[in-house]
Formats: structure tokens, C-alpha cells, sequence
């Protein structure tokens, strides 16, 4: 089974959960060896690229429309196997995104610019999971605390 875009079920329980402010999203994403634009023949470039091709596209596109509402990408990088967790499951790309706040996240959802960036994305993933964080001031504090107490 694969994942590629929330449920009507997790998308409703996402907006209706009891985050508030910031929240991170972690997501795991595994890319097809070639883009598939079966669905967005009209995004599709001239000759066949691969699935991290269509997804960096996605990202130089997406990336202005997270920012106008007050989001950013905190980190992007290569993955593979898993240390602790399944031996057979395989990522490509860790990415953390930072977003201001569910409403913003839900504007940048319903901007043109954003929507038409999704055929990049498509294209490019063949497998997804999409986890939202908490930010949780009260372990930030402590951690802060435990670092100023353990200096030299």
C-alpha cells in the first residue's frame, strides 16, 4: 500500500487536533526511477526525468508559496535504509517543513501557484508518509536548561 496525499479522515483530524502555532512535518519519500506525469501530461517535460528531477522541480516551485505564508524548509536530505525499524524499508529524502501554523498551511494549500506545483510532486513520488510535530515549548526549555548547566 502506498501513500501519497492525506485522507479526508487524517486531513480532518489533522485541522481539527488541538495544535497550536508552528508545526514541523516530517516527511519520508520514496521516488519513482522516472517521473510518471501520466496524470499531468501537460507539467511533463519534454524528454523522460527521473523522480528526483520532477521532485526537485516541485520543491523550486512549492517553496515560494510556503514562504509567502510564513513557512520554510528546515532541512532536505538523502536517506536509505533504516537503523532501528524494517530492514526491507527504504527512504530517498528526509525533509522537515516548517509551517506557521495549520491555517497557514491550508492557504498555501489553496493558492494556484501551490496546486499547480502538486504535478511535479505527483509525478516524482512513489511512496510518502507525512508525520506533523508538535513543537513542544515545555522540552525545549529543558533541554536549554541542560545545556547551559553542562557547560565547561
Amino acid at each position: 500500500m502506498t501513500y501519497l496525499e492525506p485522507t479526508p479522515e487524517s486531513g480532518r483530524r489533522f485541522f481539527a487536533s488541538d495544535i497550536q502555532g508552528e508545526v514541523i512535518m516530517l516527511n519520508l519519500l520514496r521516488f519513482r526511477e522516472v517521473a510518471d506525469y501520466s496524470n499531468a501530461p501537460h507539467a511533463a517535460p519534454s524528454v523522460p526525468i527521473t523522480g528526483q528531477q520532477a521532485f526537485d522541480r516541485y520543491i523550486s516551485l512549492a517553496l515560494p508559496c510556503l514562504q509567502k505564508t510564513g513557512g520554510d524548509l528546515m532541512f532536505l536530505g538523502r536517506s536509505g535504509y533504516f537503523l532501528i525499524g524494517p530492514h526491507d524499508e527504504k527512504w530517498d529524502c528526509v525533509m522537515l517543513v516548517k509551517q506557521k501554523s495549520k491555517e497557514a498551511m491550508l492557504s498555501m494549500t489553496n493558492d494556484a501557484d501551490y496546486i499547480a506545483s502538486l504535478a511535479h510532486r505527483n509525478a516524482a513520488l512513489e511512496d510518502s508518509r507525512l508525520l506533523p510535530i508538535r513543537i513542544d515549548d515545555g522540552h525545549r526549555h529543558r533541554i536549554t536548561t541542560a545545556k547551559l548547566a553542562h557547560r565547561p
